[in-house]
């Protein structure tokens, strides 16, 4: 009899538990395997280097533990790492099972979107650097213009519970003034974590401009790529369980974790 085996989401924190939360809701069928890396997170201000073999380690724990296909909902290891994953180390390592991740539908979505052809960018300090998104959209149209900014304090602040904070206002405003300057009509929320703060940035953005937050999008890609690699489907096991696990148990990853994933979670530790 066939093997079956739940789906991993990896992220290096919270933040893909929101991204987690739409793909359950859309497909609640399946079972699931959630990891945090909060030990080592946040990712986007690292090396390349460290972000490549902390996703890998990750990458290697949810294969062991069986998953039969891996998300990587964290855009700093989707930039960073994902490629190097796909194109060396599942090749030589797991040749049939799949690692895939949120940059590439966050871009087709905003290219389908844009109509002035100029997209704006906020993310993490690795996500920026990698030019990941400006790559995938100019391959899919090489007429796109985009806008990067770089947003350090967002996640930190988000953490620490300011996200309604006065300081968090003007975080945001300095991040979407000089990209509303360039006249975009589409704009990515480029880190997992933003997506909880979709109505304060609408606030300062105004409904001209059209938000790509990467939750719902992720979970429609999955649902279509599942119903065209059957291959793969079918060694998924539907049992609608879920296990969420992280690498530094602590108050603020209970707390945090309910919070971005819409309801009371419990978490195990575990080392990877």
């Amino acid at each position: 009899m066939l093997k079956k085996s739940p789906i991993g989401i990896f992220d290096s924190g919270f933040g893909g538990l929101e991204v987690f939360r739409e793909i359950v809701k859309l497909l609640p069928e399946y079972d699931y395997i959630y990891l945090g890396d909060t030990a080592r997170a946040p990712y986007g201000a690292r090396a390349q280097a460290e972000i490549y073999k902390f996703t890998e380690q990750a990458v290697d724990f949810l294969f062991k533990q069986d998953c039969a296909l891996i998300i990587s909902a964290c855009n700093t290891a989707s930039s960073e790492a994902l490629r190097k994953i796909q194109q060396n180390y599942l090749i030589k390592n797991y040749p049939d099972k799949r690692v895939l991740g949120v940059v590439i539908p966050a871009a087709e979505s905003a290219a389908e979107l844009t109509k002035n052809k100029k997209i704006g960018v906020i993310a993490t300090q690795g996500t920026v650097a990698s030019e990941s998104f400006i790559r995938e959209l100019k391959k899919i149209d090489k007429n796109i213009e985009v806008y990067q900014m770089a947003c350090p304090l967002l996640v930190p602040l988000i953490e620490t519970g300011k996200e309604n904070s006065k300081e968090m206002e003007l975080a945001l405003e300095e991040c979407l003034k000089p990209l509303i300057e360039k006249h975009i009509d589409t704009l990515i929320l480029g880190c997992t974590h933003y997506g909880l703060l979709s109505d304060k940035i609408r606030d300062i953005t105004g409904k001209g401009i059209k938000i790509v937050s990467e939750g719902k999008i992720v979970a429609e890609k999955l649902k279509d790529y599942l119903k065209r690699h059957r291959e793969i489907e079918e060694k998924i096991s539907k049992n609608s369980l879920i296990e969420f696990l992280t690498t530094d148990l602590t108050e603020k990853f209970q707390k945090l974790g309910s919070v971005f994933f819409g309801c009371e979670i419990e978490v195990k530790k575990v080392d990877i």
